[in-house]
């Protein structure tokens, strides 16, 4: 056997492999977008490192929940939504889809409201930036295949390179890094608990769930193909929560040691410059715009793709507006919508942005219930049924969202 026998099904596999590449990069890329980035730096301005160890766990819970959504596109080729819808009712799915809407439109506004902040560090105005970046993510999905929407979402996930290189430049402890991220820190303070909600809730998101079964399904990712699918989500997982730890990390180092908090990833990239010096100001508002507009191309996305499959509507990118036009109709009006919202003069931002990261985590649990229950039916997915561990996973994340919030409601209330 020749040299180049013995490597060409190695070489094909590769090839495989870079094929189906794409929904797991791409969502998890996503979920670090405009309220991220600034929930992120929030927390390390906050707390410096403490709410690494909360970080580590929900990003666990991301791969768990996020895997197992892809799982269920490659065994019934069918989103979340009509899952939830053909086996509960129209009646649930309503509330979901709903729930869902409501917590994305918030979550698309941050992420317009992320390009207009990015735009105005480098001294442009959002009224330019805003609506030419809104045409450009219209139309690379009403122009584009799903191979080619998929080709420039990839590109945009670069955008988490500027982070990595941030993060370096200010040279953190990475001895108390690591201790900080293994070793709990458990505070019931209900800012610090709303903190935590909140981190969790941009880590791992309703949104995201649905985003991966529509986008695995629209792929036409099948059984035999998901082992390759599967490591395309766990790889862009672990990359997405090592870019949201080192934009921890950099407040931390650089705000919380000065005693500077901030609120917006906007504050966080001025208060950078006199702390470790433009570069890193400009890197951070580069990886903002790159963040927010992969998020603001995937999240009305994601909310389309919800909302058509409750209603059995035609849907998916590789389908015309002719063939499908709910569902380009609805995403041309989230995106006029969230694009005009950031545009109202003096309109509060940040307390939107914060809000919807909240009501994700609060919502989170609800759906990984639907999930659980559709998963673990073997007439739905055959040989691509839950594991044990998986299940336990799943539960103790659902169940630690839920006492967290029954923590802060109690604390508020009494």
């Amino acid at each position: 056997m020749t040299l180049s026998q013995r490597f060409r099904p190695l070489a094909l596999r590769i090839l495989f492999l870079l094929g189906v590449i794409g929904p797991g990069l791409i969502t998890a890329s996503a979920g670090n977008d405009a309220p991220g980035i600034a929930t992120y730096s929030m927390a390390g301005s906050f707390y410096g490192y403490g709410l690494l160890w909360v970080l580590m766990w929900a990003a666990l819970g991301a791969v768990v929940l996020l895997e197992m959504a892809a799982r269920m596109g490659a065994a019934t080729g069918k989103g979340l939504t009509e899952l939830i819808r053909e086996h509960f009712g129209l009646r649930v799915t309503f509330f979901v889809m709903l729930s869902l809407s409501l917590a994305n439109l918030g979550t698309t506004v941050a992420q317009f409201a992320g390009i207009a902040a990015s735009a105005e560090l480098f001294g442009w105005t959002r009224y330019v930036m805003v609506p030419l970046a809104a045409l450009a993510v219209w139309f690379l999905v009403l122009r584009g295949s799903y191979g080619r929407v998929e080709k420039v979402l990839l590109f945009l996930t670069l955008y988490s390179v500027a982070y990595i290189i941030t993060t370096f430049l200010i040279r953190p402890s990475w001895g108390e890094v690591l201790q900080r991220t293994i070793v709990p820190t458990v505070r019931l303070a209900p800012d610090y608990l709303l903190a935590a909600l909140a981190t969790i809730g941009t880590t791992v998101t309703p949104w995201a769930c649905a985003y991966m079964q529509a986008s695995i399904a629209d792929k036409g990712v099948t059984p035999i193909e998901y082992p390759y699918t599967r490591v395309d989500v766990v790889f862009g997982l672990v990359v997405s929560g090592i870019v949201a730890a080192f934009i921890v990390i950099s407040a931390a180092v650089t705000l919380f040691a000065n005693g500077i908090r901030v609120e917006t990833a906007q504050q966080a990239a001025l208060a950078l410059e006199p702390l470790a010096g433009q570069w890193a100001r400009q890197l951070f508002g580069i990886g903002l715009f790159g963040a927010s507009l992969l998020a603001a191309s995937v999240l009305p996305l994601a909310t389309t793709y919800a909302v058509c499959e409750v209603f059995g509507w035609e849907r998916g990118i590789n389908r015309s507006a002719r063939e499908a036009p709910m569902f380009y109709g609805l995403y041309t009006l989230l995106i006029v919508v969230s694009a005009g919202i950031v545009l109202i003069p003096g309109i509060p931002l940040f307390p939107l942005m914060w809000l919807s990261q909240v009501l994700n985590a609060v919502l989170l649990p609800i759906v990984v219930l639907f999930m659980l229950r559709l998963a673990n039916d073997a007439g739905i997915m055959k040989k691509l049924l839950n594991s044990r561990l998986t299940n336990v996973l799943a539960v103790v994340l659902a169940v630690a969202i839920t006492l967290t919030t029954v923590a802060l409601l109690a604390d508020v209330l009494l």
